[in-house]
């Protein structure tokens, strides 16, 4: 007999300050260390923001704090893995919170299986990425397309995974993206060669399946910034 499959929640909560998300992430980490709630899978975009992970180095940023506060840009030093990106409009953020007790405690896995999510997804709008020996992410040709970020808290998953959608691509100017000197970044409207924006729904979704089939998780409801308040 065919064991019934965990459930996940998918919160589709639009743009959404930085700090709001890390606020919201956090204490659904901690209703899931306490089994309290099911997965949960945010999908959200940011404002302009800069983040640093745990290996980031300073002189990775190459323009100053006061000249970000200038342009209205957030920077915010947090810890997740990794070294420095950007976030902002156009660009889809996902934080799976996901208890990787009951799935494998292996976090290279882990970030492989999430690096194969992005590439099912940009498949479904004939995109062929790819994975670089030796680096996370998610390449197409020589640009990356996707960047990931994680941190684990007692094998539960958060932090997670940024993919250039219709992002503005010259705010990775300011940074060498990622730590990797020479890193060009592209987005999918780019490589696409889109006059338009991409539907930011329809990637959603594509996340969310390409999730459901990697995770081996079933999607139980999706919850949106309306309705946020009742459900955390």
């Amino acid at each position: 007999m065919k064991s019934k499959k965990d459930g996940f929640k998918v919160y589709r909560l639009g743009i959404i300050d930085y700090q709001d998300a890390l606020n919201l992430q956090l204490s659904l980490l901690e209703k899931r260390m306490k089994e309290e709630i099911e997965d949960v899978l945010l999908l959200l975009q940011h404002p302009p923001t800069f983040t640093m992970g745990r290996s980031g180095k300073t002189e990775h940023l190459l323009s100053n704090i006061e000249e970000l506060k200038k342009r209205g840009i957030h920077f915010e030093e947090i810890s997740r893995g990794g070294d420095i990106t950007y976030h902002g409009p156009g660009q889809l953020v996902g934080y799976p919170i996901i208890d990787l007790n009951k799935f494998k405690r292996d976090i290279h896995q882990y970030l492989r299986n999430i690096e194969e999510m992005l590439i099912l997804t940009l498949n479904d709008f004939n995109i062929k990425a790819q994975r670089r020996e030796g680096l996370t992410g998610v390449w197409v040709n020589d640009e990356k397309v996707a960047s990931i970020g994680v941190g684990i808290k007692r094998w539960i998953s958060y932090h997670g995974f940024a993919l250039n959608v219709n992002t503005d691509l010259s705010y990775f100017d300011m940074i060498i993206p990622c730590g990797i000197p020479g890193a060009k970044m592209t987005s999918m409207k780019k490589i696409l060669a889109e006059k338009g924006n991409l539907e930011m729904t329809e990637v959603e979704s594509s996340i969310i399946n390409a999730f459901s089939k990697v995770f081996d998780r079933v999607l139980l409801t999706e919850i949106t910034s309306d309705d946020l308040s009742l459900s955390t």
